[in-house]
């Protein structure tokens, strides 16, 4: 028996007992799991029993929400995938470069997230102009290999999935606490889209094998017509899922974060001191300078996803200083990096790549350096975990209007 349980030692003392539950909630909940297992005959804890685990039964309005929010998804996951297999016949004639085929997808998981938000028409008025002003420009611009038309492709979904992320704040995107909850999301959406997409690979592989056995290759008209289909819809009916707080990808998220955070830290100190070994030189080395940052951003996704996964009623434990180490890792990374970028500059001139890299890696170490002081704070007890994810996620929209200046300028600018 556990002679430290505090709900057993106050069983027959109501008072306390709620004195002990408004306290620390999640403590007098493991408190109780043990004592209701002890004495299920209690009276008492029967009570609490039901308290604790009490769920107002869905009414007939909610039920009829629900049922109009399935049917929308549904409506919507049709309708991208036909608008993803359109796109993606103009791209096989070659009239239109494939990132249009994001436009297959993004705006309908955008529609979803402004419908279940009940967003306000001036955020409905603004995405919906962003979105079609981004489809036309995207379009009028010429097709060719020209660096600064590859950066508008390589921008152009950042820009939308920070588009993506006011139609999932809706009326709250101001608010630390929504942005959060967006850069959750995307963790929980991409393990459910990939464990689905797995299934259908699976199925795809299946029934292409089943046509050979009659002696039909079905493989071109698969893909084409359902597998790209399947993709687009896929994604709206994940969105849903999630956004439903599916308990499978919102249970994994965290542990995933967990994981990889020490990999990522143990992995990448092996890699720069073989680096170091080797004697790589970003500074002349432009392949391994593109692979220094593509690091640099692998670095910065893991370490924001650790945050974000973060339970704020968790004691400080070894992932925090693990998340401290890989910013100082990544710290480092990106100051090498920008030293490089700088000497590449002011050695072979202005290019819209050497341009747009240093944009970038300015903006990173500027929001690492804003997380690490802020983590450090909160470390030394100076401040609380909402310090680290207000540095986290009022920094976004930054990236958001980085985008959108490579996307709509450097066309321009260099010519």
């Amino acid at each position: 028996m556990d002679t430290n349980n505090l709900v057993l030692k106050n069983i027959s003392n109501p008072i306390e007992l709620e004195r002990i539950y408004r306290k620390d909630p999640k403590a007098f909940k493991k408190s109780f799991a043990y004592a209701w297992e002890q004495h299920p005959d209690s009276q008492v804890l029967s009570v609490w029993y039901e308290r604790l685990h009490f769920k107002e039964p869905a009414t007939a309005t909610e039920l009829s929400l629900f049922q109009k929010s399935f049917l929308f998804m549904g409506l919507l996951a049709i309708l991208a995938g036909v608008s993803t297999r359109i796109i993606f016949h103009f791209v096989e004639q070659e009239a239109i470069a494939p990132i249009n085929l994001a436009f297959g997808i993004i705006p309908f998981i955008a529609a979803y997230f402004v419908y279940s938000n009940a967003a306000k028409r001036s955020i409905i008025y603004s995405l919906s102009a962003l979105f079609t002003i981004s489809v036309v420009y995207l379009n009028l611009l010429p097709l060719n290999d020209k660096d600064s038309i590859i950066l508008v492709y390589l921008h152009l979904p950042i820009f939308l999935w920070v588009l993506l992320g006011v139609a999932f704040t809706g009326n709250g995107y101001s608010k630390g606490s929504r942005r959060l909850d967006y850069i959750k999301f995307n963790l929980e959406f991409g393990i459910l889209y990939a464990s689905m997409a797995v299934s259908g690979m699976v199925l795809a592989a299946l029934t292409m094998r089943l046509f050979s056995f009659v002696g039909l290759d079905i493989e071109d008209f698969y893909f084409s017509n359902i597998v790209l289909f399947g993709a687009a819809a896929l994604a709206i009916v994940a969105a849903y899922l999630v956004s439903m707080n599916l308990k499978l990808a919102k249970n994994i998220a965290p542990y995933i974060a967990k994981i990889f955070s020490p990999l990522v830290l143990v992995t990448l100190l092996a890699y720069l001191v073989t680096v170091i070994w080797l004697g790589k030189n970003p500074f002349l080395d432009r392949n391994f300078l593109i692979a220094f940052n593509g690091i640099l951003l692998g670095v910065l996704a893991v370490t924001i996803f650790s945050i974000t996964e973060r339970d704020s009623d968790e004691n400080k434990n070894i992932s925090d200083y693990i998340n401290v180490s890989l910013i100082v890792l990544a710290l480092i990374i990106d100051s090498v990096a920008l030293s490089a970028i700088v000497f590449r500059l002011s050695s072979f001139g202005i290019t819209p790549n050497r341009f747009a890299v240093l944009g970038v890696n300015m903006l990173i170490w500027a929001n690492l350096i804003w997380i690490m002081f802020s983590y450090m704070r909160f470390l030394q007890n100076k401040s609380g975990l909402s310090t680290i994810q207000d540095a986290v996620t009022k920094y976004l929209p930054v990236y958001g209007l980085w985008a959108a200046f490579v996307i709509f300028t450097f066309p321009f600018i260099f010519n």
